[in-house]
């Protein structure tokens, strides 16, 4: 590696116990770490959701009827397509193995996304099969034709949570709360027929090399039309066992608790969390609707888990719930940010209430996710996203491909056996996002001497005002700090004199608040530049299905 004594100075930060390097060949595909874990753990609890639990060999079993079906009643071979649009149920993990197992690539799709996006995704990725949720089937319907689609399979909400439960759930999510429109797919067969066909079926295991596409996980819609990002077995393996080495010091040595409110579609949860906590053998407390802050916090209050991961935005509004005080926090060593910058004031508030640091730690679909996290063991940094992960290197360079001195600014660059092979179909992108074996990021960091790398801002939502870089991110910190504040976002606008300034849209905790305290506010903590212009009020930002707030939206 070039540059190695310059490549690896952040590795006297390691926390102790933690390896350098990780071995991404210790499995050669996913498959063999299903059939290593399951094995290991037969009887312990998997995952939890609606409080029925599902063992590590109830999963070895239903996602084994699940793979044959469709493998010997559809005919799918290895390398075929197959989409999960579902939230967290108990159904995600039955179905990502079983597909896995039958050789298949999974394409996870986010439940709200909007006809023309789904089309896109499909039919870029060629999509055979599809596991749909019942509350969003109505898209689904106008545009199946459209696609390569031939088996539609849709589930409910209580399809796993048993006989009488489950009946009592899916009338209720039907026929009281009315959540799911009406549909027609005549051809659709249900998640439990699936089951019951597959179980008289036999799964002929398919052993992926470790090369071939795991998932094609889609991103970048924001901006355009989604790119799949190609993630290979040995990507997530790689990103496994990376994440394996940080977290295994300070989790309890077996049977580790983990709260899953962010959806396992999306690559943060996917990896960190089912993944995770699956390989070390511990139990995934599967959150349907977080959004439902009462009944999520009502839920987790049942539990004494050792992890959470989430968004600022979902920490932030845990903490100015009334209910709160309910969660019991005294067994939790693991409280990780990403998916969007953690805030200062949320994190002092975060360790305040709960006695765990909110370590941040950041990465992008097309690393698996991982790139960087914070020490867990106490020695995290505030406003960091902390050091790479074992066998990561990551640098920092200037608009000329030069690599910049520590404390400068720069756009972050990462390599390391989690990048993925590329887009699907898309050599354009994956030739502009690359430079080599390295991948650029898009996003502006600093590193400091310690190694402590921490992100800027987007260099897209970058704000020139008078020639002068101006960082939103910076600029919702500080706001976020006001104690008037629930949340905040920042964007740059026109502006005749200084070509763009910064305007600022705050969700009020105290009705009280006004835009010329915001402001005065502001003074007090930046440069006359990057003080907001413009304050508006609104009810609630728009955010991603994560929780991450929308600034292409606040532009709109």
């Amino acid at each position: 590696m070039e540059n190695q004594h310059e490549a690896f100075f952040w590795q006297k930060n390691y926390p102790e116990g933690v390896p350098f390097d990780i071995d991404p060949g210790k499995y050669e595909s996913l498959v063999d770490l299903f059939e290593e874990t399951v094995e290991q753990h037969n009887s312990k609890v998997a995952f939890d959701n609606f409080d029925k639990e599902l063992t590590y060999a109830e999963l070895e079993l239903y996602s084994r009827y699940f793979g044959a079906y469709l493998q010997q009643e559809l005919g799918l071979k290895k390398g075929d397509a197959i989409a999960i649009q579902i939230p967290n149920l108990l159904q995600y993990p039955i179905a990502l193995w079983g597909a896995l197992r039958a050789g298949l690539v999974v394409v996870n799709t986010n439940p709200l996304y909007t006809p023309r996006e789904m089309e896109h995704q499909f039919k870029d990725a060629g999509v055979k099969a599809i596991l749909i949720y019942e509350n969003f089937a109505y898209n689904l319907q106008t545009i199946v034709r459209n696609t390569d689609i031939e088996t539609v399979i849709v589930t409910g909400t209580g399809d796993m949570l048993g006989t009488l439960k489950g009946f009592i759930v899916n009338l209720v999510v039907r026929h009281v709360k009315k959540m799911v429109p009406k549909y027609h797919l005549p051809d659709a067969v249900s998640f439990k027929e699936v089951l019951d066909i597959g179980k008289k079926k036999t799964l002929n295991t398919i052993k992926p090399a470790a090369e071939d596409i795991a998932f094609l996980q889609y991103t970048g819609g924001t901006t355009g039309l989604s790119k799949g990002a190609m993630l290979t077995h040995r990507n997530i393996i790689a990103a496994l066992e990376g994440s394996t080495a940080w977290v295994k010091p300070v989790l309890p040595a077996s049977g580790a608790i983990i709260v899953t409110a962010l959806p396992m579609y999306h690559i943060f949860a996917l990896t960190a969390n089912c993944l995770l906590i699956f390989k070390l053998g511990g139990k995934n407390i599967l959150i349907t609707n977080p959004r439902d802050l009462p009944a999520f916090i009502k839920t987790i209050s049942k539990h004494r888990f050792n992890m959470i991961s989430g968004v600022n935005t979902l920490f932030n509004a845990m903490l100015n719930h009334p209910d709160f005080g309910m969660i019991n926090f005294d067994e939790l060593k693991v409280t990780l940010g990403g998916g969007m910058a953690v805030q200062d004031a949320v994190a002092q508030k975060w360790e305040e209430a709960t006695g765990c640091p909110l370590a941040e730690a950041y990465g992008m679909t097309e690393t698996s996710p991982g790139i960087t996290i914070n020490p867990l063991d106490g020695n995290h940094r505030m406003s960091s996203i902390g050091l790479p992960f074992p066998s990561t290197e990551v640098k920092i360079m200037s608009d000329e491909g030069v690599e910049v001195p520590h404390g400068e600014h720069g756009e972050l660059w990462v390599r390391g056996p989690q990048v993925m092979k590329g887009y699907w179909k898309n050599e354009a992108a994956t030739n502009e996002m690359f430079d080599g074996e390295w991948l650029k990021t898009g996003d502006i960091a600093t590193v400091d001497d310690d190694g402590f790398f921490k992100i800027v801002d987007r260099k897209k939502e970058m704000i020139l005002v008078s020639g002068f870089n101006v960082f939103p991110n910076e600029i919702e910190n500080v706001i976020a700090m006001h104690p008037k504040v629930l949340e905040v976002g920042a964007i740059g606008i026109p502006d005749e004199r200084s070509g763009e300034k910064v305007k600022v849209f705050v969700v009020k905790k105290d009705d009280s608040l006004t835009a010329d305290e915001v402001i005065e506010f502001c003074k007090a903590q930046l440069t006359a530049y990057k003080v907001p212009k413009e304050v508006a009020f609104k009810a609630e930002l728009p955010k991603t299905n994560v929780g991450k707030i929308l600034r292409r939206k606040l532009k709109e």
